[in-house]
This record gives C-alpha cells, sequence and structure tokens, in this order.
C-alpha cells in the first residue's frame, strides 16, 4: 500500500488586524476543532466539510493508501501568526515526517493566505522546508482556500494543489477529495505540467460570491477542464486584507504537457480580466442600511439581512464593533437581532447577573484601534454556555465554541434590538447562532450578521432581500482606502481602480 502522510495548518491572514495569532489560538477549538495530533486528525475532522475530512473519505474509499496523521490545527483569522506558532507547527509537520519513515507522497490541509511575523508567505515557507527534508521527487498535494493569494513558490514546490470554487465555501471537502486524486495520480507514475497567472488587480470579498455575476460564470468555465487529475484549473480569487507582493487573484491549471497547460490558463486568464467591470462593489453606509432594510421589511414577512461586511470576524475582524449596532437603535428598527457581537467581559457580567436582570455599561467596541462601545441598559433574556452544533451547510458537522454567551435587549423606547453576545469571535454564518439561544432568525424583521459572504449558504434562502453595509472595522472592503505599501507594482486596488501606493 503506499504511505501517506497528512497533515494540516491553516490561518488566513488580515495583515491589517488587531492581534496576533499564538499557539493558544491555534490549540483552542471555536468553529472549528482545536489542535490535533495523531489518529485524532482523522477523527477529530471526520463527518465535518473540512479539506481534510474529504480526503480521508476519497482515500478509505480507494483502499489502496496507508493514512499517517500528523498534526492539523487552525486559529480564527486575525493578524500575523507568531513567529512561536508557525515554528512549532511547522516543527510538529517536520518531525513527523521525519519519524514516518519510507513514504509516497503527502498530503497538506492549508489555507494560502498565511502571513507570520517573518515569513510573508506562511505556505511558501513551509514547502521550502518540506522540500528540503524530502527532495524533489515525493509528491506533494496541497488544497487551498478560495481566498488564497497564490505565489510562485507554492505553485514550483507543490506537486499538485486543488481549491475551494465555491463561496460560501461549500465544496470544503470536496475540495480534499480532489487533492487526494491528484496525488493518487503522480504516486501511480502520472506526470503534470502547470502553468501560473496572477490578475492586475484586487477584488474585494463582498464581490466574490460565487453565486452571482461574474464569479458564476468564471468558476463554470474552470470546472469545465479537464479530465481530472490528468488536466485541470483552479482560480484562486485572493484575499485583499493580506498586504504583501502576491496579494490578489490568480489562475492555475495542469495538465499532461506544458502546451495544454499554459493555453488553460491563458484561455481563463483573459475570460478573468475581461470580467473586471462587472464586479459589484459597492457598499450601503450603516444609515443607508438601515433605512432600506425598515422600509423593505414593511413589505414583507420574511427578513432583511445587513451583513456588517467590515467586522468579519472569519477575515481578522474583532466581531466588536458598534458602528451598525449604534445605527439600528437610533434608526429606530425594530424587530431586529445582531449576531454574533464578541464582548467577553458583558458576556461574564450578564451570566453572573442572571436571567431577566439589567445591566448597564459599554458594549462592545474595545478591542480595535478607536475604542468605541455602546452604552446603554440592556436586559438578560437568555444565556447559553456557548457550544451548540452548526446546522448550516458549510459548517455541518462542526461544533462551535463561543464561551459563555447571551442574548440582550437594548432597551430603548425608540427601537426594538436584541444582540448575541459571546465570548469567543464566530462568524455568523449559521442560523444555529441564534436558533441555539431561542431565536428564530426567520421570524425577525431585519437580521444583523458580522459576516462578509459566508452567510449567504444559510441565511438568504429565508431573506426577503440582503444589504451589504459598511462600518468601520478591521477588514477593510473599500480597498481604495487601504494604505497598502507592499503589493507588487502595477496592481491595481480594487477591479478598474487606481494603482497601488509603494511609497
Amino acid at each position: 500500500m503506499k504511505r501517506i502522510v497528512i497533515a494540516g495548518f491553516q490561518h488566513e491572514t488580515n495583515t491589517f488586524g488587531a492581534t496576533l495569532a499564538t499557539m493558544s489560538d491555534f490549540e483552542m477549538a471555536d468553529s472549528w476543532p482545536g489542535l490535533l495530533r495523531g489518529a485524532e486528525v482523522i477523527s477529530g475532522t471526520k463527518g465535518s466539510n473540512l479539506p481534510l475530512a474529504g480526503f480521508v473519505h476519497e482515500a478509505r474509499k480507494d483502499g489502496s493508501v496507508e493514512l499517517i496523521p500528523l498534526v492539523w490545527c487552525s486559529a480564527e483569522p486575525s493578524a500575523h501568526v507568531a513567529d512561536e506558532a508557525f515554528e512549532s507547527i511547522t516543527g510538529m509537520i517536520l518531525e513527523g515526517v521525519r519519524n514516518a519513515g519510507k513514504i509516497d507522497g503527502i498530503y497538506l490541509d492549508l489555507h494560502g493566505a498565511m502571513v507570520s511575523e517573518s515569513h510573508e508567505d506562511g505556505e511558501g515557507e513551509l514547502l521550502r522546508r518540506l522540500r528540503n527534508l524530502v527532495g524533489p521527487n515525493i509528491p506533494i498535494s496541497v488544497s487551498l482556500d478560495l481566498h488564497a493569494n497564490l505565489t510562485r513558490e507554492m505553485v514550483y514546490l507543490a506537486s499538485c494543489i486543488t481549491i475551494f470554487r465555491t463561496y460560501p465555501h461549500l465544496d470544503m471537502a470536496e475540495t480534499g477529495a480532489r487533492a487526494f486524486q491528484t496525488l493518487q495520480h503522480l504516486m501511480s507514475g502520472g506526470r503534470l505540467f502547470k502553468a501560473y497567472r496572477q490578475a492586475p488587480f484586487l477584488i474585494p470579498l463582498q464581490a466574490q460570491y460565487t453565486g452571482a455575476a461574474p464569479f458564476q460564470s468564471l468558476y463554470d468555465k474552470v470546472a469545465s477542464v479537464g479530465p481530472a487529475p490528468q488536466c485541470w484549473a483552479e482560480l484562486a480569487a485572493g484575499f485583499p486584507a493580506a498586504d504583501i507582493h502576491d496579494a490578489g487573484p490568480s489562475i492555475l491549471a495542469y495538465a499532461d504537457n506544458q502546451k495544454d497547460a499554459d493555453a488553460i490558463v491563458g484561455s481563463l486568464f483573459t475570460d478573468l480580466l475581461s470580467a473586471e467591470s462587472e464586479f459589484d462593489c459597492s457598499l450601503l453606509s450603516s444609515q443607508e442600511a438601515v433605512e432600506k432594510a425598515k422600509t423593505i421589511a414593511a413589505k414583507s414577512d420574511k427578513p432583511v439581512i445587513i451583513a456588517d461586511v467590515q467586522d468579519n470576524p472569519g477575515a481578522g475582524g474583532t466581531s466588536d464593533t458598534t458602528g451598525l449596532l449604534r445605527a439600528l437603535v437610533e434608526g429606530g428598527a425594530e424587530g431586529v437581532i445582531l449576531g454574533m457581537l464578541c464582548d467577553p467581559e458583558v458576556a461574564s457580567q450578564a451570566h453572573a447577573s442572571g436571567g431577566g436582570s439589567i445591566i448597564e455599561g459599554a458594549l462592545g467596541g474595545k478591542s480595535g484601534s478607536a475604542p468605541n462601545p455602546f452604552s446603554g441598559r440592556l436586559q438578560v433574556e437568555r444565556l447559553s454556555d456557548g457550544r451548540f452544533s452548526f446546522t448550516g451547510e458549510m459548517y455541518a458537522g462542526s461544533v462551535a465554541e463561543t464561551g459563555p454567551t447571551a442574548l440582550l435587549r437594548v432597551l430603548d423606547d425608540s427601537s426594538d434590538v436584541r444582540v448575541v453576545v459571546s465570548s469567543h469571535r464566530c462568524q455568523c454564518l449559521d442560523q444555529a447562532i441564534f436558533t441555539h439561544i431561542g431565536i428564530n432568525p426567520a421570524a425577525q424583521q431585519i437580521v444583523t450578521v458580522k459576516s462578509t459572504v459566508h452567510f449567504r449558504a444559510d441565511f438568504e434562502p429565508i431573506s426577503a432581500a440582503v444589504l451589504n453595509a459598511h462600518s468601520p472595522g478591521l477588514f477593510p472592503c473599500r480597498l481604495g482606502q487601504v494604505p497598502y505599501r507592499n503589493l507588487r507594482a502595477g496592481v491595481r486596488v480594487e477591479p478598474l481602480g487606481m494603482l497601488s501606493d509603494r511609497r
């Protein structure tokens, strides 16, 4: 049997974020499991929509390989990965490979947008060290997130790469399964030639939704390339909150000869450039979003979803900004539920006071560079330990660990606003955020989510409309206002936008 080492090291780095990702962040369970070692890498991810779970499922269906699990971990997106964490986890992977004996292949479940304190291309550095250890002939298969900032070093050092094709990421396990198929092809003697091109513009995340034009048709074209694993293509949309040389979209293709790989990339790259004018990067102000939501909700029996796109913890936001909360209260919005606002102090106070009590103080707005908490009287309606199972398609099979959590009602005569307050950051991408604490989001007038696009999978089907609002936050979506310093020359910071300032 072929012997395959498997490992995962996931982080999406927002270089504009507030805090580093330390070793304790990778050890802690949040929306995904905490750090797993050895056999628990497989048992701890089984049944989830994670790439590694998809790889393992496909490998066991095949039946001709032995899997050697080393380590799997992730940390909630934040600023740079601390050197201590990067060196420790990379060391676990390298030590595991050294001790594995004779191996025939390696699979890595990575993100593709990791930046450490010392390495702008975290995945490329990991692959460089791994190649130095195993040499050029052991095939290394890598799966990456759709938001990967694909670098030349990643492409060169990995034997094959598969990338998510949906945003929201509903195909994570499927991408891991494809990674097994491509690795099996190489271990069986197949050859692959690769080609790769980077686009000359960035795309803000709210415009990367694959359920609408132009990404819907672009990914349809990517998926039509084949037959895999002899020939396939990938499109990485990029993660623009990483101010690095290689940020942005790119096209990657593999074929059994260089001419075909080059031709595939050339054709898809032309399609991507032609679509530049179609990306919808528009955003409403918080006040505009609230007024529009009130108007639509008054005529519908379904809720209006307002996305607080720049405070998305799943992209490195603090998940505690209060700009949109303040706009809802001051705008007299009714039937509102907002989630999740991360404030461990207030959550602890609510638990100490108990259900039905009234607490006063500063809610949220404490962890960013410009503190701006919401002050008011809050009634504690319900309490939760923050442990619950996700029910939506994207995170089904995973368990949330948000710490002590509370449902609070803002006591204000002119509005009707309730807030789910957590102790740990958790992107509001699943209705279980609300249902686990007794709230049916479909029965509300306005549902406000701290998310950019992932929420659409579970919330859009129940909604009358989806509105993207910009409020101050540490995850930039108006890229023309971002002080980039490290982008390569000639990159436009938005589709059809200005060139980056590289002073």
